[in-house]
């Protein structure tokens, strides 16, 4: 529906040293949606937060300044702060049990052992929240999982993060505007 909001928070965890890690695959989206709709994010409490306008909605992008671990304090603030409810929230996160490339959205469920998204849940008190998994592989020994994820992505799967972000950012519009079920009958199967 026209003038309705949403906000939709890529995970990631700030300072350079993070940058182009594959945690910090949320930012990635959310940075290449900033730049490719010409706006620019402003540091706020708990977060950067840039706003679009699409079609009479207004897409509050979140990137939480609280560290991945700690993601549910701002994104409870600005369900607080913003017209908007758990229902129009979207999370974006990177996903070690998924395949690099693969992409899955999910109108609730578990935190699949991400940290971000467990804390998130404790903190909004609800798994009914839409997310976005991006795959990330799982290619390290055991107990390596850290390091992994906080490891920066190769050349291979940089290549890959400009056609990963544009399906991504497509998902988000279809979810907003045709709803989460044609939005994930598309986004879930289409291949990269």
């Amino acid at each position: 529906m026209a003038g309705e909001s949403y906000l939709v928070a890529g995970l990631g965890n700030i300072g350079p040293e993070y940058a182009g890690t594959r945690h910090n695959m949320g930012f990635m989206v959310l940075d290449a949606w900033a730049h490719a709709s010409n706006i620019s994010f402003e540091t706020h409490r708990y977060g950067d937060v840039a706003v679009l306008s699409l079609k009479g909605r207004n897409i509050y992008l979140l990137k939480p300044s609280t560290y991945m671990n700690l993601s549910g304090n701002a994104i409870r603030y600005y369900l607080s702060k913003l017209p908007v409810t758990t229902e129009q929230l979207l999370v974006i996160c990177d996903d070690i049990n998924l395949p690099f490339g693969t992409i899955r959205m999910r109108k609730s469920g578990s935190d699949g052992g991400h940290n971000g998204l467990k804390n998130i849940e404790e903190t909004i008190e609800t798994r009914d929240y839409t997310r976005i998994r991006l795959g990330v592989g799982h290619e390290f020994e055991e107990g390596a999982q850290i390091d992994y994820v906080l490891g920066t992505l190769s050349e291979e799967e940089r290549a890959q993060m400009p056609d990963i972000c544009e399906r991504v950012i497509q998902g988000v519009k279809d979810w907003i505007f045709v709803g989460a079920d044609r939005a994930m009958n598309v986004l879930n199967t289409k291949k990269g």
